[in-house]
């Protein structure tokens, strides 16, 4: 059995994972996951009884009991980098030994839902609007690191879309992922439905122009007119396929729910959000500990 070395997998002087600060007994296999610490308290707020609150950094996390059932509640951060970091240090608190860095023989699985925000790319996806991204694409390349990559992505899709959208060579090579079927399964009338482009970026990776301009000035136009398997690409964000794709790796399950507070094609956005996260932090909480 390989024994993981010390530098690659840090576990700090009080047994905790080296970022999120958390000791595996400290985190629950139901989780949900914000971006910002501050929505933390939204979820956990929900919660009959709390154990844990662990805070560090970005990374903020609350383990407790609803309806009987134990669920945590952690911050990520924004970026495909911190899910990179927040779904392995998970992954290894629930399948590491941390006293003899041996990966143990009967895995766990997570149950991972991030609830987040984002812009849609049709004008006819309303402001507060629920996305429940099936199918995610990274435009990050983060998957390509991995040599489990290439198993979980839909390659097919990969070049369908590279030929539609005439990719740029500078940019890195998309994947294609798609999210947990069982958790998707239980969010069958609530949300709308689709594909999610995790961008690197907030600005010019959106399309979005301040003061510079962009590579690729019809990047957003051809993204609104693609579609596969008779789903359509409905918005951006910038974590959904990282998330998806490691935890596909990992044999966890996964999905992403964002709220649409930017109406990309018709240029509007919506800063007060917090009733539509609110609705979908109450829907999502319900049918996670439902089963």
């Amino acid at each position: 059995m390989r024994t993981i070395p010390e530098s690659e997998l840090i576990i700090n002087n009080d047994g905790s994972v080296f970022h999120l600060h958390l000791k595996p007994e400290e985190i629950s296999d139901r989780i949900i996951l914000v971006g910002d610490p501050g929505r933390v308290e939204m979820v956990a707020k929900y919660f009959d009884s709390i154990e844990y609150e662990i805070e560090n950094r970005e990374f903020r996390t609350i383990t407790g009991y609803y309806k009987n059932k134990r669920i945590s509640v952690l911050s990520t951060g924004i970026g495909t980098d911190n899910i990179d970091i927040v779904v392995t240090e998970l992954d290894a608190l629930v399948n590491v030994d941390f006293q003899t860095r041996v990966v143990k023989n009967v895995k766990k699985s997570l149950f991972m839902v991030r609830l987040g925000t984002s812009g849609a790319l049709h004008d006819d996806i309303p402001l507060g609007s629920g996305i429940i991204s099936v199918m995610s694409i990274g435009l990050d390349g983060l998957l390509n690191f991995y040599e489990e990559g290439q198993g979980v992505s839909d390659c097919a899709a990969e070049g369908i879309f590279m030929e539609h959208m005439k990719w740029n060579p500078l940019f890195a090579t998309p994947y294609f992922v798609r999210s947990s079927e069982f958790l998707n399964s239980l969010f069958q009338e609530e949300f709308l439905r689709g594909i999610t482009v995790s961008a690197p970026g907030f600005y010019g990776p959106q399309g979005r122009v301040v003061r510079l301009g962009l590579a690729e000035k019809k990047f957003n136009r051809h993204l609104a007119e693609f579609s596969y398997e008779n789903m359509r690409i409905m918005n951006y964000e910038m974590e959904s396929s990282a998330l998806a794709g490691l935890a596909a790796m990992l044999g966890h399950h996964a999905t992403t729910i964002c709220t649409v507070i930017a109406q990309r094609a018709a240029k509007q956005t919506q800063t007060d959000y917090r009733p539509f996260i609110e609705n979908i932090i109450s829907h999502t909480i319900d049918k996670l500990v439902s089963f």
